[in-house]
């Protein structure tokens, strides 16, 4: 599976970037593929190209504030968490993702 990934909290610096790492590895952990874009203080990193969207198989969102362009997902299986969420569970939040596809 390819699934892909936005974080983004108000302040933008520690979580924003803690919370991509441990859903990327995550994501891997449990074999499948993943690209995670950031909306942090360094604006939209590694940002989901139309591409992406049209292979990817599920989405998850973690965010405490709206994230840009938010309905370019329409079309993907989403589960949206918080921020911490994201930062303290990442493993429980793929399991999650992986029930809810079955």
């Amino acid at each position: 599976m390819f699934i892909v990934c936005v974080t983004a909290c108000p302040v933008g610096i520690a979580h924003t970037y803690m919370a991509a790492a441990n859903l990327e590895k995550a994501v891997k952990k449990a074999g499948h593929e993943v690209k995670v874009e950031t909306q942090g203080a360094q604006g939209l990193e590694n940002e989901i190209t139309p591409e992406d969207l049209e292979r990817a198989d599920a989405a998850i969102i973690a965010s405490d504030i709206r994230i840009k362009n938010g309905n370019r997902f329409d079309d993907v299986p989403t589960l949206t968490v918080g921020v911490q969420e994201a930062v303290k569970d990442p493993d429980g939040i793929v399991k999650e993702l992986m029930e809810a596809l079955e």
